[in-house]
């Protein structure tokens, strides 16, 4: 359950809005204020890597989503991946120990990635072998775990390694759905790399819900999220050519990586009681006419129509 003793610390990007749109209630915590379409009470701090300023706000439950997950930038500044990713969630662990906060739990999102494609078997359960040399984005959530686990004496925290999560967004990201989708709204030539892989999809709001049940829990320790069902670009693509009445092209490429995964979702099956909502023709076809309306607002169609331009 939900309610307002419970933060969430970085709400800006995809998740952070979601969050809260969802969960009213919830407080965001950050250094800018909040869109205009959410009544959230923001509490501002000055910086990621200061948090003396929550001296004054009582909480009990953190979220904790300040990071990055741009794999091309990180990608390229090895210390921007340890600085977005590790060095804030340090900064506040450590605040909460050393100011002696007691806080029910903390939620650290990491990521599905880590796991080692050459030794997994799917599905891919939690105690499966990882492997942090992937890119600088998979090191920096590995270490991640690294730091909550050293502080795991104290608190009780759970790094939530979710799967692919995708869903309405405003903002022109690279993940496939909304990188697709935004190219059929503006009627773009639509094409993907290819439409072999598969892949571990699932809908915002069913990871959200998911999130806010292991608040209730006393469990501590790393938990998959994810749809627990394998899918195609393929299967993806179909839909949105459905949906938008389009053809989305193969260009054919090979792609570096596993060819398939997905996760095994019966651990936080069994600590919660959840289970995914949405089919990926359900959550598709949701997120395609949110950003469809998304799209009719002009600051926004200028937005997305300037990426193109580039």
């Amino acid at each position: 359950m939900i309610n307002n003793k419970t933060i969430l610390i970085g709400p800006t990007g995809f998740l952070g809005p979601s969050f809260l749109k969802k969960n009213p209630s919830m407080i965001a915590v950050g250094r800018s204020g909040l869109p205009n379409h959410l009544s959230n009470e923001f509490f501002p701090i000055k910086g990621d890597l200061d948090f003396s300023e929550l001296d004054n706000l009582e909480f009990e439950n953190v979220i904790f989503l300040i990071g990055s997950s741009d794999h091309q930038v990180l990608n390229s500044s090895p210390s921007m991946a340890i600085e977005k990713n590790v060095l804030a969630l340090s900064r506040f662990l450590w605040y909460l120990r050393d100011s002696n906060r007691r806080v029910n739990k903390i939620i650290n999102f990491t990521t599905m990635l880590q796991y080692d494609t050459k030794k997994m078997i799917l599905p891919c359960n939690e105690s499966q072998p990882r492997n942090p040399s992937v890119n600088n984005y998979v090191l920096s959530k590995f270490v991640s775990e690294l730091i909550t686990e050293q502080h795991r004496d104290k608190f009780s925290i759970i790094d939530v390694r979710i799967s692919n999560v995708y869903g309405p967004t405003k903002l022109m990201r690279p993940d496939i759905v909304p990188s697709v989708i935004w190219s059929l709204i503006a009627e773009k030539d639509t094409s993907v790399w290819t439409k072999e892989p598969k892949r571990d999809f699932i809908f915002v709001d069913d990871a959200i819900d998911a999130v806010i049940k292991l608040l209730d829990t006393e469990y501590s320790g790393p938990v998959n999220l994810g749809s627990g069902v394998s899918s195609s670009v393929n299967d993806i693509c179909s839909k949105l050519e459905s949906l938008s009445g389009m053809i989305i092209a193969d260009q054919g490429k090979l792609v570096s990586g596993h060819m398939e995964f997905v996760q095994d979702i019966s651990l936080i099956k069994s600590l919660t009681g959840w289970s995914p909502k949405k089919s990926l023709d359900e959550g598709l076809e949701i997120t395609f006419n949110e950003m469809s309306d998304y799209f009719k607002d002009p600051i926004i169609r200028q937005d997305i129509l300037r990426h193109f331009k580039k």
